[in-house]
């Protein structure tokens, strides 16, 4: 009994399939990319037509990529790029969006303040504090090296 539990993982691994490790790192890349030709797209589009400079435009176009995530998650779309691309549209600002709207959506029938308002940040929750306590710890950081460097 104990020598098929050991040979268990050693046979199994015979019979399942090679993931396409290339193929999902080029679809990965492709979808990435394109998502973020969209944000450039975007920043240019702010930049010529509503006189923001560079440094400015960031800001509506990460709006503008999020609410594009939300819908095309709202409809169903997201999810299917999603399922194409793997990381390639979940790295993205697009795929955070994702998650938060995913998780609003999932929980809507519980209503608006017990189902949306609690259950949106549970998914997205943990990438805020991480990012908040590491900008933290980077400042700090920052703020040290520069008092001993200058």
């Amino acid at each position: 009994m104990s020598s098929l539990k050991e040979n268990y993982p050693s046979k199994v691994k015979t019979y399942q399939p090679k993931p396409p490790y290339v193929l999902n790192c080029i679809k990965a890349f492709l979808v990435g990319g394109l998502i973020c030709l969209i944000g450039e797209g975007l920043q240019n589009f702010y930049i010529h037509f509503f006189d923001f400079n560079e440094k400015t435009a960031g800001n509506p176009t990460v709006a503008t990529l999020i609410l594009i995530s939300s819908i095309l998650t709202g409809i169903g779309i997201y999810d299917k790029i999603g399922q194409f691309a793997g990381a390639g549209s979940a790295v993205p600002v697009t795929g955070f969006a994702n998650s938060m709207t995913s998780a609003a959506l999932e929980h809507r029938s519980e209503g608006l303040v017990l189902g949306v308002a609690t259950n949106m940040f549970k998914l997205a929750g943990n990438v805020i504090v991480f990012g908040v306590v590491s900008a933290y710890v980077v400042g700090i950081i920052r703020y040290i090296l520069e008092k001993m460097f200058s």
